[in-house]
């Protein structure tokens, strides 16, 4: 098997430094960039096309959230793992709605970390050992949908109780076009009503 390459993002040197020791260490790893915010790893990862891209969640001016979205869409071939000190199921569905492939918190071990690379090279999705969820939560955020920008406005209206014909007045579309949305939704979600919907939605932090 060759060298996976993997590229880190995050704004505290230390936490950079101790990234490229450990996975120094990690024979089948090699370390493709060290990037100190998102717009810098972007630079990286056009030079230098890494396989995963491990991106703290916290960054300033462009966060690891936007940064996976933009990798999503200029490389979808570059998996991510999210890394963070937050323990929080609103970050961690929002990483996989953008894309995220893992989520590991920033307290791993060198054992974790290599699993998570592993994990996510293969091409399945990893979660963090230490998160407090449940199994059936862990199934619920791999079930997440990737919802367009559209789709994620519409949502969020809808929980804020407005009928189609508000929303489609608030984001200058036609009543069926909200409809049209709405039931995208309904089947992404795998819901039968708007009740569901929101229930579901707000359970895995998307409103």
């Amino acid at each position: 098997m060759g060298r996976i390459n993997v590229l880190v993002a995050d704004d505290h040197p230390m936490v950079l430094e101790g990234m490229r020791s450990m996975l120094a260490e990690i024979d089948f790893v090699a370390v493709a960039g060290l990037a100190q915010n998102a717009s810098q790893a972007l630079e990286l990862i056009k030079a230098n096309k890494p396989d995963i891209v491990i991106t703290d969640i916290n960054m300033p001016e462009i966060s690891g959230i936007e940064l996976t979205a933009e990798i999503g869409k200029e490389y979808p071939g570059i998996k991510v793992i999210a890394m963070s000190t937050f323990n929080e199921r609103s970050y961690i569905s929002q990483m996989v709605q953008q894309g995220a492939s893992g989520y590991l918190l920033k307290s791993a071990s060198k054992e974790e970390i290599e699993t998570a690379i592993l994990t996510v090279n293969a091409g399945r999705l990893y979660m963090s050992l230490d998160l407090d969820m449940s199994k059936q939560e862990q199934q619920e955020i791999k079930k997440i949908p990737v919802l367009t920008s559209r789709e994620k406005e519409v949502l969020l209206l809808i929980a804020e109780g407005l009928t189609n014909p508000q929303i489609a007045e608030r984001l200058f579309v036609s009543p069926y076009t909200v409809d049209s949305h709405r039931k995208n939704l309904l089947t992404k979600f795998e819901v039968n009503n708007t009740a569901g919907l929101i229930k579901l939605a707000v359970r895995i932090g998307l409103v």
